[in-house]
């Protein structure tokens, strides 16, 4: 069976919409994407309760809470891994640059929405969640396909 396409959420710049992503890279969003999920019954994600001084309505960090083992180093274009030699023992190992990331598939195994693992920065959902929240008009989120 071939796996749906995944893909990579990347922050449009602008005023705030449905889908937004902090200077930090947290994703924080609009009730409207909250009830899609809910709808779509998607499992692996929290909605955290928070405030944003210039907007009253209600926001939330959206926290992805399974992470996936799945960058594919070979067929994605660049990537880099820090060393012992760069003085951050506990980063060592894992991705210091991913560039033109592509994943593999088949070590997905069914996730709908998640981080991958040792690329953190990157939030990756399934072909059905961007089909729903380009249907419902959800603003704000961009798609790269990995």
């Amino acid at each position: 069976m071939t796996e749906s396409p995944t893909f990579q959420i990347v922050q449009p710049a602008g005023s705030p919409v449905d889908f937004n992503i902090s200077p930090l890279g947290t994703p924080v969003v609009t009730a409207r994407v909250v009830h899609l999920f809910e709808q779509l019954g998607i499992q692996d994600v929290q909605f955290l309760p928070t405030r944003i001084a210039s907007h009253p309505e209600p926001w939330f960090i959206l926290n992805p809470t399974r992470v996936v083992k799945c960058i594919d180093d070979a067929r994605s274009r660049h990537v880099d891994y820090f060393k012992p030699e760069d003085g951050l023992p506990k980063k060592v190992g894992t991705y210091r640059a991913v560039h033109g990331m592509r994943i593999d598939p088949t070590k997905v195994e069914g996730a709908r929405i998640f981080r991958p693992w040792g690329w953190l920065v990157a939030l990756i959902v399934s072909q059905d969640i961007k089909e729903a929240l380009e249907q419902d008009q959800i603003t704000g989120a961009k798609f790269i396909e990995v």
